[in-house]
């Protein structure tokens, strides 16, 4: 039989053999028990008793242990949520233990809000049934945390992506030169317009720009622009992994006096180095398999660079 409950009540032995067999259903429209015996019998379930008694055949499906009726009701009463039925459909599914009926549920009201809460069901729950109106705004308030950590992580990835374009642009300044800014012994380019390799490429040129000519350049206190074109050499230095043929400035002396002094970088910079290693490596997988294929860039030889061609 489709229903084990309902065999089992069948079943059970009768007190007086003479006595006929009845199984009340109470609670639910008599239309409603004609449409959960019909489906027992047929497997068969309208569209049109789903929208006439898709709460009530959930209700009996639940109370009957009739698994297939049960999942047809709880996508047919999902499809007809409203504002205005949406805290009573809420109900129904924590007492009928229907889990995704519930999330969608939670969901509408989530989206909703301030429109439910006007409604007779929502002041009615508050009423008589604190603990779900206490479900629900825990869920509201998972669901804002949730959000704001995935806007703060996206702004951190941006962040790390910008700052490893950044290492690739301050390679391709010091290796072959751009607009304004490159090796005192590379030719300047012809080209006027802005860099179309790396958009944080002019932002690098300039910062450059002022580094090279800045009179408080220090490596404590002075200026604060020259203070994050230090940390950008730093950085540089931490992730190069070129060695004695890199010509960033300064990479090499970075490198020198972290095994010199035995450097134990703190957490936090130790972090920032993985996460722009990370987007590198992020960066480096979007982008087309003809790109990733391409020789390397070929770097050239000789001694570390400390000056600029500015132009």
């Amino acid at each position: 039989m489709v229903s084990p409950v309902l065999e089992n009540i069948i079943e059970r032995p009768l007190k007086h053999r003479s006595s006929e067999r009845f199984i009340p259903i109470l609670g639910v429209p008599c239309d409603a028990v004609s449409a959960f015996v019909g489906y027992l019998y047929s497997s068969r379930c309208t569209e049109e008793q789903m929208e006439k008694y898709g709460i009530h055949l959930l209700a009996l499906s639940h109370v009957y242990s009739v698994p297939q009726l049960k999942q047809r009701c709880t996508r047919g009463v999902s499809q007809r949520l409203t504002v205005e039925n949406v805290v009573d459909v809420l109900q129904l599914a924590r007492l009928c233990d229907a889990r995704d009926l519930y999330l969608k549920c939670m969901k509408q009201i989530l989206a909703n809000f301030k429109a439910v809460e006007q409604t007779e069901g929502w002041k009615f729950m508050q009423d008589h049934d604190p603990w779900l109106e206490l479900e629900i705004l825990q869920f509201i308030d998972e669901a804002e945390s949730r959000k704001k950590r995935t806007r703060r992580q996206r702004k951190e990835r941006s962040l790390y992506l910008q700052l490893s374009e950044a290492m690739e642009c301050l390679e391709h300044i010091c290796t072959e030169g751009c607009t304004t800014v490159g090796p005192y012994d590379v030719e300047p380019t012809k080209k006027t317009g802005p860099c179309n390799k790396y958009t944080t490429c002019q932002g690098v040129q300039l910062l450059i720009k002022h580094f090279a000519l800045c009179k408080r350049r220090a490596n404590e206190g002075g200026c604060s622009r020259c203070k994050r074109m230090w940390q950008l050499l730093r950085l540089h230095s931490s992730i190069c992994d070129q060695h004695d043929s890199c010509r960033v400035p300064l990479c090499r002396q970075f490198k020198l006096k972290a095994q010199q002094q035995k450097m134990a970088d703190d957490a936090k910079w130790k972090l920032l180095v993985r996460k722009v290693l990370s987007a590198k490596a992020m960066s480096s997988l979007s982008l087309p398999k003809r790109k990733r294929e391409e020789e390397p860039r070929e770097t050239m030889g000789g001694q570390v660079l400390k000056t600029f061609r500015l132009c």
